[in-house]
């Protein structure tokens, strides 16, 4: 057994780890901008979400049953996108990007759907987490047993 197969467990955490982190990020970018009507591109902030994708590492056989299995590696973004739904329009004749009708065009951003994104990247990071501190103490005991 390699010494990447031995800490496999812990990589797997690690990028979940880290893929939370990220997805934790972009949940809070989307907050701040809850209200930023104009941004350096032009226009309202639009809502960003992220995409995940598995890690498959190697090739190769499982107890000679599944040919091509794959073996798990975790999870890594792919990529950063904007969410594509429709701005909405609010009428505030007063305020300086009201268009000649009134209306200023917000960002398509929803505080309650982006705190229980926030709280579902939490909750998943807590479980990365964890995960890894049971595998570091089960190599500890495991150790403690080697050494006798």
């Amino acid at each position: 057994m390699g010494f990447d197969t031995a800490l496999g467990a812990l990589n797997v955490s690690a990028s979940g780890l880290n893929a939370e982190r990220l997805r934790m990020e972009i949940v809070a970018n989307n907050i701040a901008n809850a209200s930023a009507t104009r941004t350096p591109n032009g226009g309202p902030f639009r809502r960003q979400d992220i995409v995940f994708e598995t890690v498959l590492n190697g090739s190769g056989t499982v107890n000679g049953s599944w040919p091509e299995a794959q073996k798990l590696g975790g999870v890594r973004a792919v990529e950063i996108v904007e969410d594509q739904s429709e701005m909405p329009r609010v009428l505030n004749p007063g305020h300086p990007d009201a268009d000649a009708d009134g209306f200023v065009t917000m960002p398509n951003v929803n505080l309650p759907i982006e705190m229980v994104n926030l709280i579902t990247a939490t909750r998943a990071y807590e479980a990365n987490l964890r995960a890894a501190q049971s595998f570091l103490e089960m190599s500890q005991q495991a150790l403690s047993l080697v050494r006798g």
